[in-house]
């Protein structure tokens, strides 16, 4: 079982940045891949971003195009904690962010653990 609270949202003008965090508990982190999703009304959950525990003891990441360059996810295993740093925001970054873990696709089914997700709202 893993616990997942993010936080960090809000609203940020575009060209602004904000930085999400995603703080992890009951289980161990270090070795769980996770990423980051986001919905928007009337549309499904998609895939941002990933970090994957691979069997070289290292991290892949993996971002979907239109947030790459702009983006950067990371990790801070003594503190289990995510973040996604977004810089550059655009409107259309607009959306309920969400932490997930478990998972090792883009596949929102693929990940068991979610948070509860923050609000970015990015104005034009």
């Amino acid at each position: 079982q893993m616990t997942l609270v993010e936080s960090g949202g809000g609203l940020v003008q575009a060209g602004g940045s904000l930085r999400l965090s995603c703080a992890a508990s009951g289980r161990t982190f270090r070795s769980t891949s996770m990423g980051w999703f986001r919905q928007t009304p009337g549309k499904e959950r998609e895939f941002v971003a990933a970090t994957r525990w691979t069997a070289y003891l290292t991290y892949l990441t993996d971002y979907r195009d239109s947030v790459k360059g702009r983006f950067t996810i990371s990790r801070d295993n003594p503190k289990n904690t995510m973040y996604l740093q977004m810089n550059s925001l655009k409107p259309e970054d607009t959306a309920i962010y969400y932490c997930a873990a478990g998972g090792v696709t883009r596949l929102v089914d693929d990940y068991p653990y979610w948070g509860q997700g923050t609000q970015v709202t990015v104005s034009s």
